[in-house]
């Protein structure tokens, strides 16, 4: 139970990033607003992950990752089956594919409808970074 409460806290942090970088209504084709959304979305969780894990001395907290590790592993296999054609990275490599669709702000694959830096990156960035606030919180073992 405690996985599940951990994992759906970074994940809210998440859309909470995203919520208020929406409020400021940003150039979609800019690359600072992605970036910055980017770094927020590690920062935060790992401030949530260290607070929640201070106040309930939790120790599962610090294993969310690996269900980020999930799901960057299925939109991984996402990507590769989608299928391209002319403006859709039609002549990339596969890890060409994944690198343009999840990290290039400038010029991404054009696979997933724009939505692969939210999907492919951010949601297991955010859960990385709760995983390092909780081990943060409990110290050395």
């Amino acid at each position: 139970m405690w996985f599940s409460v951990h994992t759906i806290l970074a994940i809210l942090t998440l859309f909470g990033v995203v919520a208020v970088m929406w409020m400021f209504h940003p150039d979609p084709n800019a690359s600072a607003p992605k970036l910055l959304a980017t770094v927020l979305a590690f920062l935060v969780p790992v401030v949530l992950g260290f607070l929640i894990t201070k106040i309930t001395t939790n120790d599962i907290g610090r294993y969310v990752w690996i269900f980020g590790l999930i799901i960057f592993a299925v939109a991984c296999v996402w990507v590769i089956d989608l299928p391209t054609g002319p403006g859709l990275c039609e002549h990339c490599t596969l890890m060409e594919r994944l690198y343009r669709t999840f990290f290039d702000f400038q010029h991404g694959s054009g696979l997933m409808g724009g939505d692969g830096p939210l999907i492919g990156a951010w949601i297991p960035l955010s859960l990385f970074g709760y995983a390092i606030g909780s081990k943060g919180a409990l110290g050395t073992e």
